[in-house]
């Protein structure tokens, strides 16, 4: 799949200089290729050629080979705890860059969440008990990051549900930040559902300081993979359909929350596509 042209990029500059902020689940070659991994690839490459300021992050899976790729922490961005759960946990910074696409790439990384040589579940298919910590984690991970490089988003672009936290993060716990209080939030819907539901007290897990438990009544009752989504959409400011096939449930609820949407695009209309949906989604 090939996202982007030259005809493409030349389209994208005419829409003006933005700011945007892409969390991926997963992002190719770190990771095998998928439907994700490849659009997180391309997509923000295609968009910093065309004159946009990207960032780019994604968990440090314990199966990211750091010596092949490369990658070394970055101590200025790196020491501080983050509490989960009445726990601290060390926030690990890590960078990488891809030469052939002139792109870094940042890793949320800490030795308790993403040290295991699997993504989300193990060889036998076993999904982590603490999936739900660690998509906090990462989350949490990746704003503090950005506060801590002065780098102010104009779009934040959340791919996967490992980044389906961000939203509700960004609107009710940083929302009076100067970093992201006028950032847009754009979440992308894919295929690509867990199985069993995160524990009972997701809910309370996610809350921080200033935050009401309102604010996360779409996980309040169990954090499945449909009420997970239902969370992000609610707090997004538009979202994308990222696979040809998703929960008929998800678009019904976009479509009753009266987000703006991006129906499900081919790969020689993604790039030019997406990047005209973030100057809608920006002028509001």
């Amino acid at each position: 799949m090939q996202l982007c042209s030259s005809d493409t990029l030349s389209k994208i500059c005419l829409t003006g200089l933005m700011k945007v902020l892409y969390i991926a689940q997963e992002i190719y070659p770190y990771l095998p290729e998928s439907e994700i991994s490849k659009i997180c690839r391309e997509l923000p490459q295609a968009t910093q050629e065309a004159g946009r300021e990207i960032r780019t992050f994604m968990p440090r899976y314990g199966c990211v080979n750091e010596r092949r790729n490369q990658l070394h922490e970055v101590i200025r961005l790196s020491g501080m705890n983050l509490i989960i759960d009445d726990t601290d946990h060390q926030l690990i910074i890590k960078v990488a860059s891809l030469q052939a696409a002139r792109m870094q790439v940042y890793f949320i990384d800490n030795d308790e969440y993403f040290h295991r040589k699997a993504v989300v579940a193990d060889s036998e298919g076993n999904e982590f008990s603490d999936n739900d910590d660690r998509a906090i984690f990462f989350a949490r991970g990746v704003l503090e990051t950005v506060r801590k490089l002065r780098w102010k988003p104009d779009i934040i672009h959340c791919h996967g549900w490992m980044s389906a936290v961000v939203p509700v993060f960004v609107k009710h716990a940083y929302n009076e930040d100067p970093f992201f209080s006028e950032s847009k939030i754009i979440y992308s819907l894919y295929d690509n559902a867990y199985n069993v539901p995160f524990h009972a007290h997701f809910a309370d897990k996610i809350l921080m300081d200033g935050m009401e438990k309102s604010s996360v009544a779409e996980v309040s009752e169990n954090g499945s993979f449909e009420n997970l989504n239902k969370l992000a959409i609610a707090n997004s400011d538009g979202v994308v359909q990222g696979s040809p096939d998703i929960l008929p449930e998800l678009v019904e609820y976009t479509k009753k929350t009266k987000k703006l949407f991006l129906p499900y695009q081919t790969a020689e209309n993604y790039v030019l596509s997406c990047n005209q949906f973030y100057d809608e989604v920006l002028k509001g």
